[in-house]
């Protein structure tokens, strides 16, 4: 792991962003190429992925993105939480919009139950926009934390977005093999569904790279950067991960998935920032 992290300091760091969500991307391919190996995902499985995605989600937003953002934001007392109060609050409605906007369509949820503008659009692709917007708060996170280091801010730390990285590409695994299997039982080839999966986090590399190039352009913007790309996560878990989960009678193992996932991202930021 010290070697990663000495290569990821020695390259440009939004080459570095790029690099880190092309892995979580990878990983989310991975989870989706388990549609070629299995027949159909028992439904407390299903639960259980995605309430470890939430408890990831959550506590990267505040070990890996408020925390630091606090930290490095000027003054003291009320005035020090500011930039991350703002933060924080733009990032829930920067998604709020795209929710009210994209059309998409959660996992466990009806047809009649999609969300957006309406549309013609089939399900299958409703499902695949409704993890892509899981995804683009998730590598914005990873584009900021990176940009921050690079601008030499205290609290952000390399080892600190590597373990972003590699807790959103943990989560990404299951996240890739939950959109690919559902797919495959509405009839798509197992290949369709394979490729839908993975395109899910396609959005993630932009999103990196956006998010790096703005804090390194625009560096007084960091602790608002950082609680931004928290409050679309948080927004994102409670809107749409949990109450996927809460629909069927796994409610007790999706919320040990939730903390299993905030215990291992806890241990990665620590351990590694």
């Amino acid at each position: 792991m010290e070697q990663v992290i000495q290569y990821f300091e020695s390259i440009d760091p939004i080459l570095a962003a790029f690099y880190a969500t092309v892995f979580t991307w990878g990983l989310t391919a991975a989870g989706a190429a388990l549609v070629f190996l299995f027949k159909g995902m028992n439904r407390a499985v299903l639960d259980g992925m995605l309430g470890f995605t939430g408890g990831v989600m959550v506590a990267a937003s505040f070990w890996s993105l408020l925390a630091p953002g606090i930290e490095m934001s000027e003054g003291e007392g009320f005035v020090k939480v500011i930039p991350a109060a703002v933060g924080f609050l733009l990032g829930a409605a920067f998604i709020f919009g795209l929710d009210k906007v994209l059309p998409h369509l959660h996992i466990n949820f009806k047809e009649s139950e999609a969300e957006g503008v309406k549309t013609p659009w089939h399900r299958t692709t409703l499902l695949t926009l409704a993890i892509t917007l899981h995804n683009i708060p998730e590598g914005l996170a990873v584009g900021v934390l990176f940009g921050g280091v690079a601008a030499g801010f205290d609290g952000a730390t390399i080892g600190g977005a590597v373990a972003l990285a590699l807790g959103i590409g943990l989560q990404n695994f299951p996240e890739g093999f939950a959109v690919a299997m559902p797919l495959r039982r509405q009839g798509l080839s197992r290949t369709k569904s394979f490729m839908y999966g993975q395109a899910s986090a396609m959005v993630e590399p932009i999103a990196a790279v956006l998010g790096a190039w703005a804090v390194l352009t625009f560096e007084p913007i960091l602790p608002y950067a950082l609680s931004f790309a928290a409050g679309a996560m948080i927004f994102v878990v409670v809107e749409e991960v949990i109450p996927e989960t809460q629909r069927d009678k796994y409610t007790d193992i999706a919320t040990m998935g939730f903390i299993g996932g905030f215990i291992i991202m806890m241990m990665l930021d620590v351990g590694l920032g």
